[in-house]
């Protein structure tokens, strides 16, 4: 079953009292606006599929406005659970849903295609086009009307909107992707383990931007991670992933291990790790 950090979720702030780029969500018409949006929906999803080692078989639900955690060791199935939700691989059976939208259910043989779902994606790798500057990239994926400037500036990187994503870092290229996921206005957020390869001064500050997202937009956000912290940080709700199965003691386990770890190096180190001779390989003795 999935830990339970808290069950306090970002509330809604009436859209006069918000900022211009929390807005961004809520400037189409409600006329033209889906179902699923107009009022808070949890994703469901319960899938089924046999991969080369073992089967992933899990239950998730997110709200809209919560962040679910799914972490796990590698190649237990988290990546292909992003990817049969958004609809890029088919499970072998099972069902989704958002709100009181059908999103796949194998029985009835109801599949709603990628492009329908809204889901934005982003992975590890930065998805930016490289022969497009930010701006253009964001614009390539937002409606003709949407504000790319105030997207830009909830991530801190208007003054980027000219340069190329070769001319930027690791952490201003994935705020841009992360910009790009969010300027099709999705109606739900998969990212896949997209702080990994960031230093951690430049992970901190994502961390603080993605809890930022999550009240503004509202939408359920489903978070891939192996960092234990960041799990604990971010998630409403932690799902450790197994050999494909919900594993409810391996987060607790990982996290007594790093405890310890800690501490043996905390006691080697001494209370100001300062004043310990090396040995000659350069570790303290």
């Amino acid at each position: 079953m999935p830990l339970n950090r808290t069950s306090s979720l970002a509330a809604s702030r009436p859209a006069a009292s918000r900022p211009a780029a929390s807005r961004l969500a809520a400037s189409r018409p409600a006329a033209s606006r889906p179902k699923a949006e107009a009022e808070p929906a949890v994703l469901r999803a319960r899938l089924k599929k046999r991969l080369r080692h073992f089967t992933l078989d899990v239950d998730i639900e997110c709200p809209a406005g919560g962040i679910l955690v799914l972490t796990g060791p590698s190649g237990s199935g988290k990546t292909t659970l992003l990817r049969l939700l958004a609809g890029l691989d088919e499970p072998d059976e099972g069902r989704i849903t958002l709100g009181g939208e059908i999103w796949l259910d194998s029985a009835a043989r109801v599949r709603v295609p990628p492009r329908r779902r809204g889901i934005g994606l982003v992975f590890q790798e930065y998805s930016l086009f490289p022969h497009m500057t930010l701006a253009q990239n964001v614009a390539y994926a937002m409606p003709a009307a949407a504000d790319i400037s105030a997207l830009l500036a909830l991530f801190g990187i208007a003054h980027l909107a000219g340069a190329r994503p070769a001319g930027m870092s690791g952490g201003e290229r994935q705020r841009g992707a992360l910009c790009q996921a969010l300027a099709r206005r999705p109606r739900a957020l998969l990212l896949d383990e997209p702080f990994s390869a960031l230093d951690a001064a430049t992970r901190a500050a994502l961390r603080g931007e993605l809890l930022r997202v999550r009240e503004r937009f509202a939408i359920p956000i489903i978070h891939v991670t192996h960092d234990l912290a960041e799990a604990a940080l971010l998630g409403d709700r932690i799902l450790s992933i197994n050999h494909g199965v919900a594993d409810g003691g391996w987060f607790a386990e990982q996290a007594a291990q790093r405890l310890e770890e800690e501490a043996a190096l905390r006691g080697r180190l001494g209370p100001r790790g300062a004043g310990i001779p090396p040995t000659r390989e350069g570790v303290p003795a």
